[in-house]
C-alpha cells in the first residue's frame, strides 16, 4: 500500500483481503440485507418448480415485479427466453425459474460460456450464472466467464439457500458407497460431511450438480453416489440416502442476471465493476469507492494473463438509499476500471 492511512480505510472498508494474491480467488463478503428483498414462499406463492418445462411456471408473479424505479432488472418479460447452467434439476435452475416464473423458454446448456453466448448471440434474453457460495467462495471459472465478457451487464441476482442431498440407484445404501460424484462446489460443501460418513470414498468431479445425478442414474451402480439438489433425486430416479450434507445450514449460492441490455434508470441498491490494474493500484480504487459514498461488498481477484501481478479486481458495491448515476460515473471513470451492472437481489427462502 502506498502508505499507512490508505491501509487503515481499506480495511474498515472491506476487512482483511488479500490483495496481492497470487491469482486465486481472493474475496471478502460482507453479510448485508440492506439490498436484498426477501421472498417467503409460503407467503407470496412463489416457489420454483425445482424442473423445468412445468405448468407452475407460469401461474407465478414475479419476485420483483412490483420493485418500483428498479428499471429494467424488474420488468421480467413474460415471454423472456433464459440460458442457465444445466442439465435439468440443477440449483442454477431453480433460480432463473425462481426469478423469471413467467418465462417462455428455459435454455438449459452444459457450460456458462454457452448460457452468455446464448444472451450474446441474441438465442436468450437473459443468462442466469452463479457467482459466489458461503461455503465454497467465488466460483472462479464462472467468474472469468464474465470477466471476458465487455458487454454482457449484470441485471438482477438471486441468493438460494442450498441443501445438499446424497443419492444413489433404489437399493443403494451408505455403506455401498465407495465413490461420490458431484460439482466441485458441491464436493467442497459436503467435506466435513464425507469425513465423517463416508471416509474412504473418492470424488469425482461433474460439470454439475445435476449432470452428477443423471451419471448415476446411468451406471446404475450401488457403489456410485451423486451430490445434488434434492429435486434431483426424483427427476433422475434416484433414491435419497442423507439430507442436508453440507457443513452448514446457513449455505447459500448467489447467482447473477446477466443480459446484452445495460439496465436503464437511476438508484439501484448495488453494482459491480471489473477493474484491471496491478496490484498496487487497487488500493486508490478503493478509496475512490469509499470517498464516492458507496459502500464495499464483495472483491475478487483474478489473474490479468498479461504479467505477474496484474489482476481482474470484480468489485461490488451497495448503497441503502440506492447509487446515483454521479456515483456510478465517478467509479467507471476511473481509467482501469468498466461498470459491469446495476441492479436489485432477491433471495428464496
Amino acid at each position: 500500500m502506498k502508505n499507512l492511512n490508505k491501509t487503515l480505510l481499506i480495511l474498515l472498508c472491506a476487512g482483511s483481503i488479500g490483495l496481492a494474491g497470487c491469482g486465486n480467488s481472493a474475496g471478502v463478503s460482507k453479510d448485508s440485507t440492506t439490498a436484498i428483498e426477501t421472498v417467503d414462499e409460503e407467503k407470496t406463492g412463489t416457489a420454483a418448480p425445482e424442473t423445468a418445462g412445468t405448468d407452475e411456471a407460469g401461474n407465478n408473479e414475479s419476485a420483483i415485479a412490483d420493485t418500483p424505479d428498479s428499471g429494467e432488472s424488474s420488468i421480467l418479460i413474460a415471454d423472456a427466453s433464459v440460458s442457465y447452467l444445466g442439465p435439468a434439476g440443477t440449483y442454477t435452475e431453480e433460480a432463473a425459474m425462481f426469478f423469471f416464473p413467467e418465462a417462455k423458454t428455459m435454455m438449459p446448456k452444459g457450460t456458462v460460456d454457452e448460457a452468455i453466448a446464448d444472451v450474446m448471440n441474441g438465442t436468450a434474453d437473459y443468462a442466469v450464472i452463479p457467482q459466489e457460495n458461503t461455503l465454497g467462495g467465488a466460483v472462479t471459472n464462472y467468474v472469468d466467464a464474465l470477466i471476458k465478457q465487455n458487454n454482457a451487464f449484470v441485471i438482477g441476482e438471486v441468493i438460494l439457500p442450498i441443501s445438499q442431498t446424497l443419492m444413489g440407484v433404489p437399493g443403494a445404501a451408505i455403506e455401498d458407497i465407495k465413490t461420490v460424484c458431484s460439482h466441485a462446489q458441491g464436493i467442497k460443501q459436503s467435506e466435513t460431511w464425507r469425513k465423517e460418513h463416508l471416509p474412504d470414498a473418492v470424488t469425482e468431479e461433474k460439470a454439475s450438480t445435476a449432470a452428477a445425478a443423471e451419471y448415476v442414474a446411468e451406471q446404475q451402480d450401488k457403489s456410485i453416489a451423486a451430490i445434488a439438489a434434492p429435486g434431483a433425486a426424483g427427476l433422475y430416479g434416484l433414491d435419497v440416502l442423507a439430507e442436508n450434507v453440507q457443513i452448514t445450514d446457513a449455505n447459500k449460492t448467489r447467482f447473477y442476471v446477466l443480459s446484452a441490455k445495460e439496465p436503464q434508470g437511476e438508484e439501484f441498491p448495488r453494482a459491480v465493476f471489473v477493474a484491471t490494474c496491478k496490484a498496487g493500484r487497487i488500493d486508490d480504487i478503493i478509496v475512490e469507492i469509499h470517498d464516492s459514498g458507496v459502500e464495499l461488498v464483495t472483491l475478487h481477484d483474478r489473474p490479468e494473463g498479461s504479467e505477474l501481478g496484474s489482476y481482474f479486481y470484480v468489485i461490488e458495491v451497495e448503497s441503502e438509499g440506492g447509487i446515483t448515476q454521479e456515483q456510478l460515473d465517478r467509479i467507471s471513470n476511473l481509467e482501469e476500471v468498466r461498470l459491469v451492472g446495476k441492479f436489485r437481489s432477491v433471495e428464496k427462502k
